[in-house]
């Protein structure tokens, strides 16, 4: 029997409630998300709903897309992700850029700087900084070239001709 190489940072069972300790449920999201189109699984906390802790899984896998949540951490993920998304969005930074400004906001390396991984006062920290950062690129900062983000190779023709 062949050993399979085991991906870093994957493990074979589910996560555990960080709330309540429980054992986590493999499940679809329907049901839980209004909507769920794109057959979203997630791995959910046993006790639900009485202990609303769940996290997503990338599509197609049962890896999971950070750390359990409860309702006020997701909403706390989703703002922090919204406010800070905006820093690339509007061009302030290159997509790129703002993870490696999130990670020493953070203080840890840039592969680890995901906000499925944060906590509460992670995300408030992020949340925060992230604020900060965007009151003074709109009074101080023009959006950088777009472009530049990718290898236009049609420009760069058109420019030989």
């Amino acid at each position: 029997m062949k050993n399979k190489k085991k991906r870093k940072g994957v493990t074979n069972y589910a996560p555990r409630c960080p709330y309540c300790g429980s054992t986590t449920v493999y499940r679809s999201a329907t049901g839980i998300y209004t909507d769920n189109p794109d057959d979203v699984m997630l791995y959910v906390c046993k006790n639900y709903p009485a202990c609303d802790a769940y996290i997503r899984t990338q599509k197609g896998t049962a890896i999971p897309l950070g750390q359990m949540a409860n309702g006020k951490l997701r909403a706390l993920r989703t703002d922090a992700h919204r406010l800070f998304n905006q820093l690339y969005l509007k061009g302030y930074m290159h997509k790129q850029t703002a993870y490696g400004w999130l990670s020493s906001v953070l203080g840890v390396p840039q592969e680890k700087a995901h906000i499925g991984q944060l906590s509460e006062l992670q995300c408030e920290l992020v949340i925060r900084e992230t604020k900060k950062q965007l009151a003074f690129y709109d009074t101080h900062k023009k959006p950088i070239n777009r472009r530049s983000d990718y290898h236009d190779t049609d420009a760069r023709a058109n420019a030989n001709c």
